[in-house]
């Protein structure tokens, strides 16, 4: 927000697909922990780091301000269309991966392997930089620029009036933030470590899984401008919650109850996921939509899914894998009660 408010927003989308792309290339160059040691470490959770300020730079709540400026009975569809990016990248690089363990022996995959799908990564970014500068320059850009919709201001200013409406957006979508790094990440781990399954067979189980997200995407765009996306978001935080106490009997249930977490999960996770983005963007005033839309979207990436992984790989190790599902459990009660006292205050104030 920063660099766009002081130079232009073009500038600002260059320089975030730029640090992405460098610390992807990066760490396709890292040296082994054989040859730095500790630095490898510490150097691979910068250029994570990086990525991450990348990511935030990148997706600034355009997204959500298109599908608000959509026609009334097609928000839901705009909504699903940037979220089909998801899906894609991910078969992509679990494709390379899978292909990868497939056809190189473990010492050539730990060796040099590992580090092609990231080169392959860094020709994809450059890609998407010049597709989102060709968005920048259409009409519709264009004109969410004249009414103001895409000027951003300053953080503090937005939480000192906003406050309410950040913790709701970034809380409301919270369930399938979780659930995403719940059935992309985790089980990756937990396999790896407790199991002696082959990664490469269950990586492509995911992709079917990845399939199945993308129809689940689609779908929930014609589903939410039936019904609305706020109560297509609470039916499926309420199926994610029902889905969450099955979590451990299905993962530690052998191979066939792996596959069921995976296949439904991912369908869960397409259905919820096409309508996270922005679904109570309308609660900002216009003058604090665009900052709104981005922080509660990095808010709820950053509560819900960014330490997902790393929550429920310790808990699972440490307690048994029902506090990775009571976990997912609190993602789910989190939108559900988001997304109530939302439409509480909706009635209260109309």
């Amino acid at each position: 927000m920063a660099v766009q408010h002081r130079f232009t927003r073009e500038a600002k989308l260059t320089l975030a697909l730029m640090v992405m792309g460098v610390s992807t290339a990066g760490i396709a160059f890292l040296p082994d922990y054989a040859s730095l040691g500790t630095w490898s470490i510490v150097i691979l959770a910068i250029l994570r780091i990086g990525q991450g300020i990348a990511q935030g730079g990148s997706w600034d709540g355009l997204p959500s301000l298109l599908a608000l400026n959509a026609p009334e009975h097609k928000r839901g569809w705009y909504a699903m269309l940037g979220q089909l990016g998801a899906p894609i990248g991910f078969v992509i690089a679990a494709g390379l991966f899978a292909y990868m363990l497939t056809n190189l022996n473990s010492l050539d995959f730990l060796d040099w392997g590992w580090r092609y799908p990231f080169y392959v990564a860094f020709a994809i970014n450059v890609v998407a930089l010049f597709a989102r500068l060709r968005l920048v320059t259409t009409h519709e850009y264009s004109h969410l620029l004249d009414e103001h919709q895409l000027d951003p201001v300053p953080v503090g200013e937005l939480l000192q009036s906003q406050s309410r409406n950040v913790i709701i957006g970034a809380l409301a979508a919270l369930a399938s933030y979780a659930l995403f790094h719940l059935v992309t990440v985790f089980p990756l781990s937990w396999i790896t470590l407790t199991s002696q399954r082959s990664l490469a067979g269950f990586l492509q189980v995911q992709m079917v899984g990845v399939a199945l997200m993308a129809v689940g995407i689609i779908i929930s765009g014609y589903v939410a401008d039936r019904v609305g996306r706020r109560r297509t978001l609470g039916t499926l935080a309420t199926m994610i919650g029902i889905f969450s106490l099955f979590v451990p009997f299905l993962i530690d249930g052998g191979e066939h109850g792996q596959d069921a977490f995976i296949l439904i999960g991912f369908s869960l996770l397409g259905l919820s996921y096409g309508q996270a983005a922005g679904a109570v963007t309308s609660n900002f005033p216009q003058h604090f939509r665009y900052t709104g839309a981005a922080l509660t979207s990095d808010l709820a990436w950053l509560v819900g899914a960014g330490f997902a992984p790393l929550v429920a790989l310790g808990v699972s190790s440490h307690f048994g894998l029902a506090y990775a599902g009571l976990y997912l459990l609190s993602g789910a009660v989190s939108s559900l009660a988001a997304l109530s006292i939302n439409r509480a205050w909706s009635i209260r104030d109309n």
